[in-house]
Parts: structure tokens; C-alpha cells; sequence
């Protein structure tokens, strides 16, 4: 956990309905990355306003961390920044996206294979998006996700997945968000067709949040295979 307003969310819902235990490590209160990752089944990064190329203490161990859980096989699920992190970690980039991306807008399947593995016989969903920095496909892995305003939304390398998107927002969530950055999000939607409103957002949120859990619970139960006993 990278920001003490970027929680978990839904993904520990899905954890706990599964009988998965969990903990999380926050590294935006000063805990440190674990030292060893096999002493977890599995690594769930979540997301952060800050860039992963900023001078950041934290960045360069969970960097190695992420490269160390490859190459042990132990599953990565990155949030956002934290499938930013993943992508620089394995060799991708992360710079500017051409648009901010912010509030609900649709995710279509690129690559048929993956996208079946990983989100069933879906061709598209509605996604909840905060970014204003996209990734590049590691070498290796598979991009199968995009958006009209950002090419590379989500990626796999076998049991490892990264994701530009919000798929573990709760409407209690994406609630606290538009009352923190409300100011700036207003200003952005005068000029940038990518960013929605508060309003616009919260518009029947607890309609498209359920729907987005029914993505994330096709996603997450792909990952949860993987998990190491």
C-alpha cells in the first residue's frame, strides 16, 4: 500500500470471501518491503499519486522485490501504480500518458487468449481510471487490455498481472477521492474529454461498481490460482 488514501478495497473483499488471509505492508507509513518474498503465496501491489520515477526510498526495494517474485514464480497483481511498478521493474518505461484518465470509461479485450483467461468470454467492461502516466509492455508478457485514451491498460506473464485501471474501487472509495481532489479534477474537465466530473463519476456508482466486481471477481479468481501453498 503506497498511499494511505489507495487501500485495498475490493480486492481483500474478494481475499476474505475466498479464505485467502492477507496483510498488508504500509510502505506509505514507512514499512519496509519484505526482505524475503517467499515468505508470501502472493504480492498484490496497489495504486499511489506519486510516479515510479520519482527519488522515492521505497521505489528501488520493491523494484527488486517485483524481480525477485519473477523470478521465483511468485504471483504479482499490480494496481495502477502498481502494475506501473511491475512494468519498470521487468524492463518496460513509464512516462506521460497523452490524457489523463480519470472516472469511468470502457476497457476493451486486445488479445482474445489472455482476455479469456483472464476476464471469461467478456469483449469489454467499464473500468474506473486515475492516471495521468501509462507503462510499456514488459518483454515477454502479453498486453490484452486497452482503453481509447490509454493503449496499454492491462498485461500478463504467466501468473503475473499488471493493470493501468482500477478494477478494486468501492463507491465508498471513488467517493473519497472526488471529495480530495475535487478542485483539480473540476479543472481538468474543461479541457481534457478524458476526465469525468465528480458528478459524472458517482452517477449510479453503486450500479457500475457492482458490475466492476463481477470483472474483478473473474480476474482476481484467475490470479488466486496461481497462489503458491
Amino acid at each position: 500500500m503506497h498511499s494511505a488514501t489507495e487501500g485495498p478495497a475490493y480486492f481483500v473483499t474478494f481475499l476474505d470471501a475466498h479464505g485467502v488471509p492477507w496483510q498488508v505492508i504500509r510502505v506509505c507509513d514507512g514499512e519496509p518491503a519484505p526482505a524475503d518474498v517467499r515468505e508470501f503465496s502472493g504480492l498484490g501491489l496497489m495504486g499511489g499519486p506519486m510516479s515510479v520515477n520519482d527519488d522515492l526510498p521505497w521505489i528501488a526495494p520493491e523494484l527488486a522485490l517485483i524481480r525477485e517474485a519473477v523470478r521465483v514464480d511468485i504471483p504479482l497483481i499490480g494496481h495502477c501504480l502498481g502494475g506501473q511498478l511491475m512494468s519498470k521493474a521487468l524492463g518496460g518505461v513509464v512516462s506521460r500518458n497523452p490524457l489523463k484518465e480519470i472516472g469511468w470509461g470502457r476497457v476493451d479485450v486486445v488479445n482474445a487468449a489472455e482476455g479469456r483467461r483472464w476476464l471469461g468470454e467478456t469483449a469489454w467492461f467499464n473500468s474506473f481510471h486515475w492516471h495521468g502516466e501509462t507503462f510499456t509492455i514488459p518483454e515477454g508478457a502479453t498486453r490484452f487490455a486497452a482503453s481509447a485514451a490509454c493503449a496499454n491498460q492491462m498485461f500478463a506473464m504467466g501468473k503475473h498481472v499488471g493493470m493501468q485501471c482500477h478494477v478494486e474501487m468501492t463507491a465508498e472509495l471513488i467517493n473519497a477521492w472526488c471529495a480530495d481532489w475535487q478542485t483539480e479534477v473540476v479543472s481538468l474537465t474543461a479541457h481534457t474529454p478524458s476526465v469525468q466530473a465528480p458528478d459524472e463519476m458517482l452517477e449510479r456508482v453503486d450500479e457500475k461498481v457492482a458490475a466492476l466486481h463481477a470483472t474483478a471477481d473473474r480476474l482476481y479468481s484467475e490470479w488466486i490460482k496461481g497462489l503458491v501453498a
